[in-house]
């Protein structure tokens, strides 16, 4: 993985002379506050326009706005209530036939809606011998699960080494389970998907990938050569795309998105609202324009259609797809809306 830029005055000449006395100042705090740091690929961060409003720019670059929504009336630490599903320190089992492992520990950069921000802030290295251990024990006692979901940070951060081991012996105990990688590393530093990882990624099927992409402007010339180059190795490509304000609220541009997406062999595969991390507020776009904006996306032309648009309900509550059905009312600024089981669960309004 290439050094990655954490300073201002490392980035590109015209993104740093842009960058305002005001986001300097935030930026240098960050990392005393203990917030999400600022880091970003020097491959990610040369899409970027000087414009502040640019969406590449509002992805990587933290904004003071940050701070007013980090303790607002709907932040939350865990906006997935992942550790209710926790079985052990890397392991999180939520739905009957998958399990979420957190293998990795690093990112090519930070989003700065990442919902898993708060544990980022933080750190952690590439799963551990120690720590793979009592993942395998599970899947060794649990038969009902069919496919084990590699995350993190991103798993793609690590060498080939960490990652033909941990392919390696998950296998050994369970030869049919399929491996999905979720990453956005062929978005942010294309280069990492190698001759040799895409051979590692192909010796190891069934494995799939879930990339994480949210606007036509990452997919740039070396993006789409690496992910033309996984299809072509029969490796399935899913893309899951967050719905965010100022970066991809727009028909057109998701339309965009998606058509190039299925030109490149990929299949879109969920358009998520946002999830309610402490500090992303100002990227959530309201919940009925989100309805909105996608019955305008699913009069798209053959080619451009959207993916599934979806929310995972916050706290733990599960991932639904969304429509205007499952909003059984309102309780002050929050919709409340309908999971599977009659349960509901709030979501803000605006």
């Amino acid at each position: 993985m290439p050094e990655l830029i954490s300073s201002i005055d490392k980035l590109p000449p015209c993104l740093r002379d842009s960058v305002r006395p005001e986001e300097r100042a935030f930026v240098q705090g960050l990392e005393a506050a203990g917030r999400l740091p600022f880091a970003v690929s020097p491959h990610y961060a040369s899409l970027a326009r000087p414009d502040a409003e640019d969406p590449i720019r509002r992805q990587f670059f933290p904004d003071p706005r940050e701070s007013l929504s980090e303790t607002g009336p709907f932040a939350l630490p865990d906006p997935l209530g992942e550790e209710r599903y926790r079985v052990s320190p890397r392991l999180i089992h939520q739905y009957p036939d998958r399990v979420l492992l957190l293998a990795g520990g690093a990112c090519a950069g930070y989003c700065r809606h990442c919902f898993r921000r708060v544990r980022m802030s933080g750190g952690m290295s590439f799963i551990a011998e120690d720590e793979l251990g009592p993942v395998l024990s599970y899947l060794g006692v649990h038969p009902e699960i069919r496919e084990l979901l590699v995350s993190g940070g991103d798993p793609l951060t690590a060498p080939d080494e960490e990652l033909e081991s941990l392919f390696a012996q998950v296998r050994r105990h369970n030869r049919a389970l399929a491996l999905r990688v979720c990453t956005r590393v062929p978005v942010t530093d294309p280069r990492r998907l190698d001759a040799g990882l895409i051979e590692l990624c192909r010796r190891y099927r069934p494995l799939r990938f879930s990339v994480h992409i949210n606007h036509p402007r990452e997919l740039s010339p070396p993006t789409r050569l690496a992910l033309e180059a996984l299809a072509g190795a029969g490796i399935p490509v899913l893309v899951q795309t967050v719905l965010l304000k100022g970066v991809n609220d727009s028909a057109a541009t998701l339309s965009s998105l998606f058509r190039e997406c299925r030109g490149l062999g990929l299949l879109p595969y969920y358009l998520f609202q946002l999830d309610l991390a402490p500090g992303a507020a100002h990227f959530r776009v309201a919940l009925r324009r989100g309805l909105a904006l996608y019955r305008e996306l699913q009069k798209a032309p053959a080619g451009a259609e959207p993916p599934v648009y979806a929310v995972d309900l916050p706290g733990g509550g599960g991932k639904i797809p969304l429509s205007e059905e499952k909003i059984a009312g309102e309780r002050g600024d929050a919709l409340l809306l309908k999971a599977p089981d009659g349960s509901l669960w709030a979501y803000p309004a605006g």
